[in-house]
């Protein structure tokens, strides 16, 4: 988990923004025993910290049909819920912690079995200018049904792009994590 670089290619970059490498392990030690079975998944970005926990089982088996299936689901969406209510002043609370530690906003998440739901997370505006095969590209989206505006058609895109190209993306930020110790060693 990086924190953003300073001045790049990029642009500005929030540079004075304090590193949350260590989030992970910070609310490992933060969060409450029986909150979740295992560590938490921590993911960061300049603007947002997401925690991520899986919840313990649920004991009632269903039977794999098309019924069984649809109210395990159900059953999963519940406790989900359940357990975003019966936690939220703690939550909150730990948030608050973390906010003033890392300067970035929380947001909270839950998994058990097949599903995950996220509570309030941001949706950050991104600045980006496009010429017109890209704008294009946009249009078709919108015109085809897939997306309502060409805000919501560029949201999918990169959604696609970041779910078929994980390993790329992944290879990515182990080289720019290089440089930033390769910076890190060098005159000041």
């Amino acid at each position: 988990m990086k924190a953003a670089r300073g001045r790049g290619r990029g642009g500005w970059q929030q540079a004075d923004l304090p590193s949350a490498e260590d989030a992970q392990a910070w609310f490992s030690g933060r969060l409450p025993d029986g909150w979740f079975t295992g560590s938490p998944e921590v993911t960061c970005d300049r603007d947002e910290i997401v925690v991520v926990g899986e919840l313990p089982a649920l004991e009632t088996e269903h039977p794999d049909t098309d019924a069984g299936r649809a109210d395990a689901a159900a059953a999963e969406a519940g406790r989900i819920a359940r357990f975003r209510e019966e936690t939220r002043d703690r939550r909150i609370e730990i948030a608050r912690q973390a906010e003033a530690r890392y300067r970035r906003k929380v947001a909270w998440g839950a998994r058990l079995g097949g599903t995950t739901e996220l509570f309030t997370t941001l949706s950050v505006p991104v600045m980006t200018r496009l010429r017109q095969p890209e704008r294009l590209v946009l249009d078709t989206l919108v015109d085809a049904g897939v997306a309502r505006s060409r805000s919501d058609a560029l949201s999918w895109s990169v959604r696609l792009v970041g779910r078929h190209a994980d390993d790329w993306l992944a290879e990515l930020r182990s080289a720019m994590a290089r440089v930033d110790d390769l910076r890190a060693q060098g005159p000041s």
